[in-house]
């Protein structure tokens, strides 16, 4: 694969924005290697798909032959980044970061060459900083440029608190790209305000300004909100292969695209002709979800892997099968209130969850739909409970 063609897709596909086009253009044309800085604060224990976007697109720069560095935030986490936040974040603390973040980086190691990844963590200059150097760093920033941030002005006019803190947060994501001599820093959309912090900051500091590569944000399985486990429309990294391919079927349609060309290696030609094939009907949507699902879960768990999840997939959903594997609860035999069943067995966090799923005849007990979340039901051992479409459990 020239260069030429790797150069080509880094700025051509998947990417929302390039600050500033030309002088990167140029940058890569002259062939110089690069310094392409991506920071991620461990602040969650799970990654999803969501995650993988900038990563791949840092890959892209490093197949290219330009030098990957990804900056752990293990000390940012503990401050808290803002960005389109509608309230304050809680920061992390240190041992919650530390566990974080050897998932995250075995996740990283699954898309990048990490061997020949420069990994950084942003404690290294933090930590061994004194109060004089905050004071320097913040002396280059203004409360006016701070504000200018649209997440802070919709949290001040909602009347919601706004602290110190996160002002100064875009100050210390911009320092780490003086730290590590940035010439690119890859973002989503919603890193906008901190990446040209890093710029400015650069520029304060006597540096060349780093150009900016924003890729978009994905959208989860309701295809609405960009995917976050708060919002509980995530398709996690750790996930079983079923599980994994279950939710990539369970996004609607309209997203299909998008994953297409921000999770696979699909050749654009390729979209592009399944896209017009869809337009005129001459293809199924089924049939094309059921091939992004088998492409990215073969990315994470392999072939066989992705062949059985999609088997089981057509065999439980298609027709109406029971699962060849499902988990086991252990629960009394007897009379049960149906609630009581599903808060039991896992399948529901409450009783009022359990309530609301029976209501919307979202719950099977061995094939009937359980229609009165007050009548009681007999429970006895090899029964098998169905919650949506994904969720089993064997009774022991």
């Amino acid at each position: 694969m020239s260069k030429t063609f790797l150069t080509q897709k880094i700025l051509a596909r998947g990417v929302e924005e390039v600050i500033v086009r030309g002088h990167l253009e140029a940058a890569l044309a002259a062939g110089k290697k690069l310094r392409v800085k991506f920071g991620i604060d461990p602040t969650a224990p799970d990654l999803h798909l969501g995650h993988t976007v900038p990563l791949r697109k840092l890959r892209q720069f490093q197949d290219a032959g330009h030098q990957a560095v990804m900056i752990i935030g293990d000390f940012t986490a503990t401050v808290g980044d803002p960005s389109g936040r509608s309230d304050a974040r809680a920061p992390s603390s240190e041992k919650d970061v530390q566990a974080n973040m050897k998932k995250y980086l075995a996740v990283a190691g699954g898309i990048l060459d990490i061997k020949k990844t420069e990994v950084r963590y942003n404690s290294e200059w933090y930590k061994k900083a004194g109060i004089g150097f905050l004071y320097d760093l913040m002396s280059k920033f203004t409360v006016q440029q701070a504000l200018e941030r649209d997440d802070f002005q919709k949290r001040m006019k909602a009347g919601h608190d706004l602290t110190i803190i996160e002002m100064v947060y875009p100050l210390l994501q911009g320092y780490d790209s003086v730290a590590v001599k940035a010439d690119v820093e890859l973002g989503g959309t919603d890193q906008k305000f901190n990446l040209l912090a890093g710029r400015k900051i650069q520029r304060r500091f006597g540096m060349e300004e780093q150009d900016i590569v924003t890729v978009p944000l994905l959208e989860g399985t309701d295809g609405i909100r960009k995917m976050s486990k708060s919002v509980g429309n995530v398709i996690a990294l750790q996930a079983s292969p079923a599980d994994m391919f279950g939710g990539i079927m369970s996004a609607p349609d309209e997203v299909m695209e998008k994953y297409f060309t921000l999770l696979t290696d699909t050749p654009t030609e390729e979209i592009e002709q399944m896209h017009r094939d869809l337009e005129a009907g001459s293809t199924n949507p089924r049939d094309v979800k059921l091939m992004l699902a088998g492409r990215i879960v073969e990315m994470y768990h392999g072939r066989v892997e992705a062949d059985r999840a999609r088997n089981e997939f057509i065999r439980v959903f298609s027709k109406h099968e029971m699962p060849e594997e499902m988990p086991e609860a252990e629960i009394k035999e007897g009379e049960w209130m149906p609630v009581d069943v599903l808060v039991q067995t896992d399948m529901a966090l409450s009783k009022s969850e359990a309530r609301r799923l029976i209501e919307q005849g979202g719950v099977e007990i061995d094939g009937k739909t359980i229609e009165d979340a007050s009548q009681k039901i007999m429970i006895h051992s090899g029964m098998v409970i169905r919650v949506g479409r994904r969720k089993f459990v064997r009774i022991h």
